[in-house]
């Protein structure tokens, strides 16, 4: 969900479409240039069009920057632990994006609808691994300077994208909260992994 302009055009249309002439008219396959985007707009869920520079739009980006980051983390861990949670991460925030890119008036055909939501059970899990990590008794003191070895250098680059998209969705929080989802605890808690994921890689190497 929401990985690329040309999924946004699929939605928008898939919801301006009745069920009964999807099939038959929405293309097999498209390509990655729309140009419906040229005039400086581009697509939210419901139909819905605002310039790039909406908030919202720059929310959505800053979630994407989020997941790209982590990504770069999860090609340095193949084959491991981490890099099975980063993966349930990164498709957990296309769903958060499925939510930034809802404007309030649509709230509720989104809480209707068949999407993937962002919901407690999403933070719960966050918090187990949190505490996993913990339980292996990862020591520090001061303040932590990223850069140590490759892997947890990206997974502290990673928490402070996180840090920069929370703030986004903060800024938007009074449209976009509401009690069927969580994305700034969820992106709060994100946050608090990534840095402890990275310490315990430093640790584990020491």
């Amino acid at each position: 969900m929401l990985i690329t302009h040309v999924d946004w055009f699929k939605y928008e249309n898939t919801f301006a479409l009745p069920r009964s002439i999807k099939k038959r008219e929405c293309p097999k396959q498209m390509s990655i240039t729309t140009k419906t985007g040229d005039t400086g707009e581009t697509g939210l869920l419901f139909s819905k069009r605002t310039r790039k520079d909406d908030p919202r739009i720059c929310t959505c980006g800053n979630v994407d920057e989020l997941n790209a980051a982590i990504g770069i983390a999860k090609a340095h861990l193949t084959n491991t632990v981490l890099c099975q949670q980063l993966d349930t991460i990164q498709k957990t925030l296309i769903n958060l994006m499925g939510e930034i890119a809802t404007k309030p008036e649509d709230k509720k055909k989104y809480e209707q609808s068949s999407f993937n939501k962002l919901t407690k059970s999403n933070v719960q899990q966050i918090e187990e691994w949190i505490k996993q990590l913990e339980s292996k008794g990862i020591s520090f003191k001061d303040w932590a300077i990223p850069g140590k070895s490759i892997p947890s250098a990206y997974l502290d680059f990673a928490r402070t994208v996180c840090r920069r998209a929370e703030r986004s969705v903060v800024s938007i929080s009074d449209q976009t909260v509401s009690e069927t989802s969580q994305p700034i605890i969820y992106l709060n808690r994100i946050s608090d992994l990534l840095w402890l994921m990275a310490r315990s890689i430093e640790q584990s190497q020491n």
